[in-house]
């Protein structure tokens, strides 16, 4: 079996959904906290060592360290012949999720939440610009539930998974209360968070957490 370390902060919701994805699939993982918000991952050390490209989650396999978070969850999917895609359809609508969670969704959400909670002084403009953008896909993705109960179809793949990671987080990290505001989001989590094996992110990934200027 495969040997996997996974390098990580808390509140990363990129590597929670490596995380739960490892999890969900039967698997463990060495856990290594990163001080993100201390600015390692900004050195060139950490670069030279680690990932070039200055970002986490980074997963070791074999010692082989691997990066990007996307292509991470369709190789497990392969791998593991869970959360994937079976028709060349399905295989479409799931990239078309993925791609459009990476570009819109996780794109935002992770700038948002991280400027909103994690950094202690913001531009209210700024977060207004963020949130509205937000506040629009999050419509588009409770339209889509309102019809489908997950990403594409009745079985969920690792395009929920990658949506819902940094949805799933406290909400006064994030600021929205998906029960009053997006009720087929809320109830779409609820599915998430039954299936056998889930756990949330900060159980899975422990470490010193970083503080919440929004509580």
């Amino acid at each position: 079996m495969p040997l996997y370390r996974l390098h990580y902060f808390p509140e990363s919701g990129n590597s929670y959904k490596l995380a739960l994805m490892l999890t969900l699939c039967g698997e463990t993982f060495e856990p290594v906290w990163t001080d993100f918000g201390g600015g390692v991952t900004r050195t060139a050390e950490w670069r030279k060592v680690v990932n070039e490209m200055g970002e986490i989650p980074v997963l070791e396999v074999d010692g082989v360290k691997m990066t990007q978070t996307a292509p991470l969850l369709l190789r497990l999917a392969e791998q593991y012949g869970r959360f994937g895609a079976e028709t060349a359809d399905e295989k479409f609508e799931l990239l078309r999720w993925l791609f459009w969670d990476n570009h819109k969704l996780t794109g935002y959400m992770a700038t948002y939440r991280f400027m909103r909670a994690f950094t202690e002084k913001n531009d209210p403009q700024v977060l207004k610009h963020f949130r509205r953008r937000l506040e629009d896909f999050l419509g588009i993705l409770d339209g889509h539930l309102q019809h489908n109960a997950f990403a594409i179809g009745s079985k969920p793949t690792v395009a929920d998974i990658s949506m819902m990671a940094y949805l799933h987080y406290p909400s006064d990290e994030h600021g929205f209360d998906f029960a009053t505001s997006h009720p087929a989001i809320h109830a779409w989590l609820g599915r998430m968070a039954a299936f056998p094996g889930w756990k949330p992110a900060y159980e899975l990934l422990p470490g010193k957490r970083m503080t919440n200027y929004a509580k």
